[in-house]
């Protein structure tokens, strides 16, 4: 882990420390990157309920029990789908907060989305915001980024800014 990534995981670490409060992860795309970040600081047990990867259609149907409609009309590359993983695995993993990304890391074009466009979405009881990234690096970098910009998005969403 680089000084950034751990920079930004130490922040998380001592935000919900700090505030007793929980975190659950939802993560296609990104691969289980983000829980790995989490977990490989000392003490993510005292906040982090569960990270799941749901990378499949299936997955997300079964596992995250996504709405099959959000699947057909906006796809598994969406704002929507973002969302609806957030959502879903705060309820599921009974967490405050939680965290979800799907998205195209490349190399090639799926459901007619660029490489690169990546959703991530966070979520707390009441309320559920996304963000959209348009990353340009290779597959790897792509996973790296988007995860860093999904943290980065989790602490501003926490301290309400």
């Amino acid at each position: 882990m680089n000084y950034e990534t751990f920079s930004v995981v130490k922040r998380v670490h001592e935000i919900f420390k700090q505030k007793g409060i929980t975190l659950s992860v939802a993560e296609s795309c990104t691969g289980g990157l983000i829980s790995h970040v989490i977990t490989s600081t000392p003490g993510a047990s005292a906040f982090f309920n569960a990270g799941v990867v749901s990378y499949s259609a299936d997955a997300k149907k079964d596992i995250l029990r996504v709405s099959p409609e959000i699947i057909q009309h906006s796809g598994i590359i969406s704002d929507e789908m973002a969302c609806e993983m957030a959502e879903r695995i705060r309820i599921i993993a009974k967490a405050d907060y939680s965290l979800a990304t799907t998205g195209n890391l490349g190399p090639d074009a799926q459901e007619g989305k660029e490489t690169g466009l990546v959703y991530v979405a966070v979520s707390k009881e009441g309320k559920t915001l996304s963000h959209t990234l348009h990353l340009s690096g290779d597959r790897r970098m792509n996973k790296e980024e988007a995860s860093l910009a999904a943290l980065r998005f989790l602490i501003d969403f926490v301290n309400d800014k």
